[in-house]
């Protein structure tokens, strides 16, 4: 049993219960969340997992010890559009040799996954322990690390998977309790097929580990050693292998804490739990399966064809979600005042009402003369280790800002806890009042200006107006465009 000031209890998916979270070692608690897809920029159902996640992670970190958690997030950099935007934009250097295809598609994604960066920054959420990109654990790495191919030959060693119509697939008729977190069995999901079955798969359900790609597609050249002979498959990963990969690559074969959203219960993490197991021989591949609830906009399914469609740079930068932009604290506290497990309806309103509530958190943490304490308040803890039962944490913490002696010193110890600075805010506010009244169109020859300087090797006059920039609260950042190679500059308001 954990300690009193660890009294923790997770809704976990896999039993359906909620139960007292007891890590495999307290010193280091275990943590893996499923992260983006680099393809596009991350809209505003990507952000919920990513700040559900990292209230857990801040919680972890208080109760356990900032230093005895670890969590990894991934990157998905696999995927058939980006190996074929890779293929399409940088073809002639792979064919060459001059770029490998992991290269090639880290210049692809680079501009979308720092941009993820940024907008989750934004959103006050601390970076992962670990943070892999799936393209560097397809093959057998130099440090030994778990890696794609070889999950998958320890499957086919196994008999859990075998090759056919060159494909890789896993059988799921060899795992007897294969759909336990879906509660969904085999006979029922062989019944309820709509569409023809491939004629090469053993089983309906069967998914695969590894397809082979045509002469037009990028791959990856890999051999499998079969039970009659030896096959080499150029091809790429299937979908669900990569999480297998990178969570075993750093938290072992089993660890404590596996989340995501709804969406992915049935099939990825259905199928993550199936490799895993049978590779590793375990019984279990986290102990702990937490999952947000679905996400609607204005209570509508979001999608492009119902124009509401909005991704998290259009509500920090653009003023396409109810006419104006939305600083990243807002965001954050309104994502969190529905339960994680609840669906969300993200409206307008609903930014109005967190935005109304910072704001009085902010006018009285101005009039706290008390110092802040080391531990929060009781009650309010009990909240949030309640199933991270954060909308009545937030009530708890409005009586504590409002409060006086011990109660208010509390506050934003709290505060902390949840990721959420009412001064941060003010700060957004500030920033975007003064870039709006800054005149863009000097700002922009000045930039211009110092890159001709730049392109001259006048480096004493280009940083003369770097600095002169700096002292108006304009800080310039310099970087490579991923596709053409060029010198380009951004901006940031630091003031």
């Amino acid at each position: 049993m954990s300690e009193p000031t660890r009294e923790l209890r997770l809704t976990n998916t896999l039993t359906r219960k909620k139960e007292d979270f007891i890590p495999l070692d307290p010193a280091n608690v275990r943590m893996y969340v499923c992260g983006p897809t680099v393809y596009d920029f991350a809209h505003i159902g990507n952000a919920r997992p990513v700040i559900v996640f990292d209230v857990l992670y801040r919680l972890l970190r208080h109760l356990y010890g900032a230093d005895h958690v670890t969590y990894v997030r991934n990157i998905t950099d696999l995927d058939d559009k980006i190996n074929a935007r890779a293929l399409r934009d940088f073809g002639a250097e792979i064919a060459s040799a001059k770029l490998s295809l992991n290269q090639a598609i880290r210049n692809v994604t680079e501009k979308t996954a720092n941009q993820f960066h940024e907008d989750v920054r934004a959103l006050g959420c601390l970076p992962p322990t670990v943070e892999p990109r799936a393209t560097e654990f397809v093959l057998p790495r130099d440090d030994g690390k778990a890696n794609m191919i070889e999950l998958i030959q320890s499957l086919i060693d196994g008999r859990h998977a075998y090759e056919a119509n060159g494909e890789i697939l896993f059988d799921v008729a060899s795992m007897p309790d294969y759909g336990e977190l879906s509660k969904r069995n085999l006979d029922e999901q062989q019944a309820g097929v709509r569409i023809a079955v491939d004629a090469h798969k053993k089983n309906a359900a069967d998914f695969v580990l590894w397809k082979e790609s045509s002469a037009d597609e990028p791959g990856w050249e890999a051999m499998f050693r079969l039970a009659d002979r030896t096959v080499t498959i150029r091809g790429r990963p299937g979908w669900h292998i990569e999480c297998s990969a990178m969570s075993a690559a750093y938290l072992g074969d089993v660890f404590d804490i596996h989340g995501g959203g709804l969406d992915l219960i049935f099939p990825h993490h259905e199928n993550e739990i199936a490799q895993s197991r049978c590779a590793h021989g375990t019984e279990v591949m986290a102990n702990y399966w937490l999952h947000n609830g679905f996400l609607q906009v204005e209570g509508r399914k979001m999608s492009k064809s119902e124009g509401n469609f909005v991704t998290i740079h259009d509500l920090l930068h653009t003023e396409k979600f109810g006419g104006r932009k939305w600083p990243g604290e807002v965001l954050r506290l309104a994502m969190l005042m529905t339960h994680y497990r609840e669906p969300i309806d993200f409206s307008v309103r609903r930014l109005e009402e967190a935005e109304y509530l910072l704001r009085g958190w902010l006018s009285d943490l101005r009039l706290a003369e008390s110092p802040s304490v080391d531990e929060p308040d009781l009650i309010f803890m009990s909240y949030l280790k309640d199933d991270l039962n954060i909308y009545p944490a937030i009530n708890r913490l409005s009586e504590l800002i409002c409060g006086v002696g011990r109660g208010a010193s509390a506050g934003p110890t709290a505060l902390r806890i949840l990721g959420i600075s009412p001064f941060e805010y003010e700060r957004q506010i500030a920033a975007d009042v003064f870039a709006h009244e800054f005149n863009k169109d000097h700002l922009e020859s000045e930039i211009n200006r110092r890159l001709a300087f730049i392109r001259e090797k006048n480096w004493a006059e280009a940083d003369r107006i770097r600095d002169d920039l700096l002292k108006q609260g304009i800080q310039l950042k310099d970087g490579k465009d991923p596709a053409t190679g060029e010198r380009i500059t951004t901006w940031e308001v630091k003031r």
